[in-house]
């Protein structure tokens, strides 16, 4: 399977808007949370080292390397949705004529649906980190990037949003019924708190160009 994050823009675009089970929603908001996550970090490089906001510098280098990091981490998660989503692809597929068929297939499906539902909260963990990171950019950071701290924040919301999506298409096939609705009921709990903390975040900026 391609390498998705080495791919360059218009052919992941090209390939998101194809047929293929894959790049699909979990890894574009995997994406998208790199992208919120590489727009604080962008507010940070703007910051450091200017005498304006040398108070808050040794934080604002912390929060720059955190920002880093977590860009980072999202990214190798749009590679990790698609190698989730294979399997269970091809799961989709295994016969089912006979009991003995269709007790294998429910058995490997579960397996399957587990794996990839996984990625995608794992995504929300992640952007969990990134929303207090954008507040901190977005009331410390240089003033003339503080669009894209907002820009960062929008991002992350849709992110979450679509994380989530990925969750609960997963969840909602599984037999083990009590993991389902333990996982779901974590997922939507993380992507509320996430799309709050992105939506204040986005708001205060934009009251300021208002």
């Amino acid at each position: 399977m391609q390498n998705l994050v080495h791919m360059n823009l218009e052919a992941y675009v090209s390939a998101l808007g194809s047929k293929s089970p894959v790049p699909g929603g979990g890894g574009t908001a995997a994406l998208a949370g790199a992208l919120a996550a590489a727009l604080g970090q962008m507010v940070g490089s703007l910051t450091v080292g200017k005498k304006k906001y040398a108070a808050v510098e040794e934080e604002m280098q912390k929060a720059l390397a955190e920002a880093k990091a977590l860009s980072e981490s999202l990214l190798s998660l749009v590679d990790r949705d698609a190698e989730a989503f294979e399997p269970l692809s091809k799961a989709y597929g295994l016969p089912k004529d006979t009991e003995e068929e269709k007790a294998v297939r429910e058995q490997i499906m579960e397996t399957c649906l587990h794996d990839a539902a996984e990625v995608p909260f794992a995504i929300l963990e992640t952007l969990a980190k990134v929303t207090p990171l954008l507040s901190f950019f977005a009331a410390n950071g240089s003033v003339l990037a503080l669009s894209d701290a907002g820009c960062g924040a929008a991002l992350a919301a849709g992110a979450a949003r679509s994380a989530l999506l990925n969750v609960l298409i997963n969840t909602k096939s599984m037999t083990d019924r009590a993991h389902a609705e333990d996982l779901s009921f974590k997922a939507q709990k993380l992507c509320e708190e996430i799309t709050d903390d992105a939506d204040t975040i986005y708001g205060i900026v934009l009251n300021r160009y208002l």
